[in-house]
């Protein structure tokens, strides 16, 4: 037999290493369709599935505010009686004894000029999704909301807005937004302290008298009752209140790139300092500023207070 020449010898073994590879790899794409028991099967079915979408980072310094909500945030009574006053509104006033929001997050040009108001004095939650809607016709990077105690302000307890349609109020508020600005942010303040408005503006003569017109009557009609039928009247209201407000944090808590103040507006301790001095019921102007603080506090923190 003819010895087989160095040329051939070096052919056979170059396809015999190629045979090798070949067979290898299918052997491991039948391991690879074997199941989870194969050791590359899970990086297989990491590689193609979609990433989750990272959680939206809150932005501490918004550059354009809108606010919504009631006479809290058009400043009513602030500077004189039976008006709005919205130059010393805590979101987006431009008075320098209250440092509104929108002022010390875009400065005093910028707030003139990005910021819009759209609360209405007298509004209560079912007027908020008419609100929201023109606010995120805007665009705005920030909105602020301060709205609720008009449902819990009514004439007797029996009248206040439901549990159930002041959530799906404030649900189709978002929604309204969303529609418009999918991206703006939005921080809820909470509701005030209605009793403790009661039991600081009780000590005024002029307060009371100025009750009797009809402020807030199931809250501060007979402010010197104290009988068991007054105490359960105002404990009825205090404890919606603070329904409404478990109301706000647990929506607000659905939507991604909204925050709650925590309870802050709820918890702050004000005094008659901060009331106003025609209807001991709304803020004065240093109460507007006490609001701003809260609010900036709130909005410019890393984390949201629980």
């Amino acid at each position: 037999m003819r010895k087989p020449s160095r040329r051939s010898t070096a052919v056979r073994a170059a396809l015999t290493t190629v045979t090798a590879v070949v067979l290898g790899a299918a052997g491991l794409t039948a391991c690879d369709g074997s199941g989870a028991n194969s050791p590359g099967s899970e990086g297989s079915v990491s590689a193609t599935k979609p990433s989750p979408k990272p959680t939206p980072t809150w932005d501490t310094s918004p550059r354009s505010v809108a606010a919504v909500g009631d006479s809290i945030t058009r400043g009513f009574d602030a500077c004189s009686v039976l008006s709005d006053c919205p130059e010393v509104s805590w979101a987006t006033g431009t008075d320098k004894g209250v440092d509104s929001l929108s002022v010390r997050l875009l400065g005093r040009s910028g707030a003139a000029k990005n910021s819009w108001n759209y609360a209405r004095t007298g509004a209560r939650m079912a007027d908020l999704p008419g609100q929201m809607a023109r606010a995120g016709a805007q665009r705005p990077e920030l909105v602020a909301v301060m709205a609720g105690a008009n449902d819990a302000c009514r004439n007797s307890a029996d009248d206040m807005t439901s549990v159930a349609a002041f959530r799906s109020d404030f649900t189709d508020a978002l929604r309204q937004l969303r529609r418009a600005a999918p991206k703006s942010q939005v921080y809820v303040m909470s509701i005030p302290d209605l009793k403790r408005l009661w039991s600081e503006g009780r000590q005024n003569p002029l307060g009371k008298q100025v009750w009797k017109l009809g402020i807030c009557s199931s809250m501060l009609a007979d402010p010197d009752a104290v009988d068991a039928a007054a105490t359960a009247r105002r404990a009825a209201v205090q404890s919606r209140v603070e329904e409404y407000n478990q109301v706000l944090k647990s929506v607000c808590a659905a939507d991604k790139r909204c925050r709650y103040d925590g309870g802050a507006v709820f918890g702050y301790r004000f005094g008659q300092g901060q009331l106003s001095h025609w209807d001991w019921f709304h803020p004065s102007v240093a109460g507007q500023a006490r609001l701003a603080e809260i609010a900036y506090r709130g909005v410019t923190a890393k984390e949201p207070v629980d």
